[in-house]
């Protein structure tokens, strides 16, 4: 299939924390698939890698920073003239302990990238968005943004945040034509799980093996982990117009964890 036959062919993107992990997968799969994709991030060097595998291009910011965040998107808009899909995926795991023993330091950061960083970026993707009358947003939250986990109360908390952030935005851009879901991917594969793993078994007092035994592989219905490309797929339904009606909606991708 050449470049223009392709479903998001002339189709640009914006993918915030692209440069690893779902991020990566995220972009690699939205340009196979035709789209003009900008990873955005705070490493040059790692969006770099990214960039180079997808002819995409780079935007080094740090989403807690209003003015980064307003020259990202003002960028995007001043070169391309729009943005038809956005994937709010920058984030953190961020504190991993009891609540009684919270770090509040580490909660502040945590709760800055994950919420305020979210926030100012949908407050600019929603001007854009609602001014062409068209776009599709994806954010990202997680199964912790609807099941609370012990040792995980910041991240849960940001993301619970995320989805009533998704579910009342959607409502108010809805009549512009604009699409606001939310993705709640379960446990995926790769290496920040392993270090959310290594600060959960030294926390707990467990092997490593026990904690993916117990918490995320016994307990999946599909008796394994979630691979990051299995979120990109599920990105690329929610950026076509094969999602056309669906919005205001939180789609979990975790393997069948109850």
């Amino acid at each position: 299939m050449n470049q223009s036959a392709k479903p998001l062919s002339g189709k640009v993107a914006l993918v915030t924390g692209g440069g690893t992990g779902i991020g990566k997968a995220i972009a690699i799969k939205l340009a196979n698939e035709g789209a003009r994709v900008i990873v955005a991030g705070r490493t040059k060097e790692v969006l770099m890698g990214v960039a180079s595998m997808i002819f995409g291009e780079i935007c080094v910011a740090d989403v807690t920073i209003e003015k980064d965040v307003e020259e990202m998107f003002d960028n995007i808009k001043s070169k391309y003239g729009r943005l038809d899909i956005f994937v709010n995926n920058a984030g953190v795991s961020g504190p991993i302990m009891p609540i009684a023993e919270m770090d509040i330091e580490q909660w502040d950061q945590c709760v800055s990238l994950n919420l305020r960083g979210a926030m100012l970026c949908l407050k600019q993707a929603a001007r854009i968005m609602t001014e062409q009358r068209s776009g599709s947003i994806i954010n990202m939250s997680s199964l912790m943004g609807v099941k609370g986990y012990p040792m995980r109360t910041c991240y849960s908390a940001t993301k619970f945040a995320i989805i009533g952030i998704t579910e009342a935005m959607a409502r108010e851009v809805g009549p512009f034509g604009v699409r606001v879901n939310a993705l709640c991917p379960g446990a995926i594969s790769g290496e920040l799980m392993d270090r959310v793993v290594a600060r959960r078994a030294i926390a707990e007092g467990k092997t490593e093996a026990q904690i993916i035994e117990e918490n995320y592989t016994s307990v999946a219905a599909l008796r394994r982990w979630v691979s990051p490309e299995e979120v990109a797929d599920v990105t690329y339904f929610l950026a076509t117009d094969a999602s056309s009606s669906v919005t205001g909606e939180r789609i979990r991708v975790d393997a069948g964890r109850f």
